[in-house]
């Protein structure tokens, strides 16, 4: 079992908990994430690693609420705990394994909408801890839904916190600040995009536009985390990748945004499911490709 130590709630539906999970905190970088289960008979449910302390043998984890399962791990307290905690999974942030000398020679630009703050934060302070800035837009319907802002303040480089209702920060869309801080003549050498999938896509038309390279973390159904269920596959270039063995980040002017999104929707269904596999033919599974993970 893996104790809860923190549990406490960030904004409407979204909730932060501190999990102790002390294999996970050895091992996991920036970038990774986790499977977790309520109880024997849970669902399965990925998440990103927000932030993590090896000393402590901590996970911090952020949940928000859109089915039965995240529900109920949103009821959760201080001194329950997790049935099942696995990882980390995935791949590190590909800066990870960068010299950081020459890091503090790129100018970052980091993007987030909604709870994928919590993904963008242990990037940025990781590199905020290795002397290396970067700017950090963070988007939400409303100021009630920004996430994280004083760790995102005490981290970031250039803080713009955006707001869709106009009412905190800068009135509009992420991409309309992206386009703002490049109209006053910011430069970036790469954007790492993280959200809803339809913002990604649209942060990515734009930094297309701009010749911003650009990094997204993909964040479609998973089932088994490990690559076999195939649920998590996605068309990046002329390439099958799996979200959770070959990523979560992929580049993010190579990937079909509208196949990703077709696809999540069609998987949450058998008859869709069935369609997949019919259409995907060898190229459905991932891993051993041979699982049944969709019967």
């Amino acid at each position: 079992m893996y104790k809860i130590l923190k549990a406490e709630q960030l904004a409407d539906k979204i909730f932060l908990m501190d999990v102790h999970a002390p294999r996970v905190a050895k091992h996991c970088q920036p970038g990774q994430f986790v499977i977790v289960k309520i109880d024997e008979k849970g669902e399965r449910i990925p998440l990103t690693i927000c932030d993590y302390d090896r000393e402590a043998g901590t996970i911090t984890i952020v949940v928000q609420e859109v089915g039965a399962s995240t529900t109920k791990m949103g009821q959760l307290k201080a001194g329950d705990a997790f049935r099942d905690f696995t990882g980390p999974l995935g791949c590190p942030s590909e800066f990870v394994s960068e010299d950081p000398e020459e890091l503090k020679k790129k100018k970052m630009l980091f993007v987030a909408g909604g709870v994928g703050a919590a993904p963008v934060y242990p990037q940025v302070k990781w590199l905020h801890e290795r002397g290396i800035e970067a700017d950090v837009i963070v988007g939400a319907k409303t100021k009630d839904m920004l996430i994280l802002e004083d760790e995102m303040k005490a981290v970031a480089g250039n803080y713009y916190p955006c707001t869709d209702d106009g009412t905190y920060g800068h009135a509009g869309m992420v991409t309309t600040m992206v386009e703002e801080l490049v109209g006053e003549g910011k430069k970036y050498d790469v954007c790492v995009a993280i959200g809803p999938m339809i913002m990604m896509k649209f942060v990515c038309l734009l930094t297309k536009k701009l010749e911003i390279p650009t990094i997204v973390s993909m964040n479609p159904i998973m089932v088994d985390g490990t690559g076999m269920c195939g649920a998590c596959r996605l068309q990046v270039g002329d390439e099958i990748k799996f979200a959770c063995v070959d990523g979560p980040e992929f580049d993010g002017h190579l990937v079909d945004f509208d196949q990703a999104m077709k696809r999540s929707r069609m998987y949450k269904t058998q008859e869709g499911r069935a369609l997949l596999k019919l259409q995907e033919g060898d190229t459905h599974h991932g891993g051993c490709g041979h699982c049944g993970g969709d019967e």
